[in-house]
């Protein structure tokens, strides 16, 4: 891949009305996997949150792809480190549309470290408090309006399986959030409120070209049995599929379109 390789957000199919009626948050919806899974949610009938956190500007260009699937949009900011924050965004998105059905928790930022002792204190903080924490608070906010029914889905990663040595803190953090899904999943199925995740493998999102040096760009992806990155549209059917009334009997439970890569546990 190269640096100015662009990233395919297009759903594939034309929507079939899965969604219909629900309103979705997706947090880091304004992109790459956010993004795309925005852009189908919205093809298929759903009403979409899209949180920013510093650049509106992208928020807005996708708010335009996905009300050019026919959906209304709210475009917020959210800091999903902060709390009241995450609790202010779930408010409003109420205020908005009167309910929240599907609550995907996707914003995450991630640092290349290859020494352990070069991690610092204040950059494992953040990273844990907008991996982690923002996943958790923005559970919190959205339980007391969320129904028999609702979905709430993590973005995980391969990483929470296999580990990265380069990216050692938010592996970590992904297997966090791991954690923390199947336990929500234990707790919240008496109430008729499904958790699952999805664990990507290697994903060409703006994120990679921007923290990942030049002479690695070009094998991204490369070390999967498939030899390349998936683009964020081929990840989003897999949120489509966990959001919708197709995982009725689904929860606790993680999918992984990672290229091939064997994972277990």
């Amino acid at each position: 891949m190269h640096r100015d390789d662009p990233a395919d957000y297009t759903p594939r199919y034309p929507g079939s009305g899965r969604l219909a009626g629900r309103v979705a948050f997706v947090s880091g919806g304004a992109s790459g996997i956010g993004r795309a899974v925005v852009r189908l949610f919205a093809r298929e009938g759903a009403r979409v949150v899209i949180p920013w956190h510093s650049d509106e500007a992208e928020a807005r260009e996708v708010e335009a792809e996905a009300r050019a699937e026919g959906a209304e949009v709210l475009v917020l900011q959210l800091d999903a480190a902060d709390r009241g924050s995450c609790f202010a965004a779930v408010e409003a998105t109420v205020q908005r549309f009167g309910r929240l059905d599907v609550l995907v928790c996707n914003a995450s930022i991630q640092t290349i470290e290859e020494d352990v002792a070069k991690i610092t204190e204040d950059q494992v903080e953040q990273l844990f408090r907008t991996n982690v924490f923002g996943y958790l608070w923005l559970v919190q906010a959205a339980l007391p309006h969320l129904e028999k029914g609702a979905s709430v889905i993590f973005t995980t990663s391969v990483n929470a399986y296999r580990g990265n040595h380069l990216l050692i803190d938010y592996s970590a953090s992904k297997g966090a959030e791991l954690s923390l899904l199947r336990a929500l999943s234990l707790n919240l199925s008496g109430r008729g409120i499904r958790v699952n995740g999805v664990a990507p493998g290697p994903v060409w999102t703006p994120l990679i070209p921007e923290t990942t040096p030049e002479e690695d760009l070009k094998d991204f992806g490369s070390d999967v049995p498939m030899k390349r990155p998936a683009q964020p549209a081929e990840i989003a059917p897999a949120f489509l599929f966990l959001a919708c009334e197709d995982a009725s009997y689904v929860t606790g439970q993680v999918l992984h379109p990672n290229g091939g890569t064997p994972v277990s546990g």
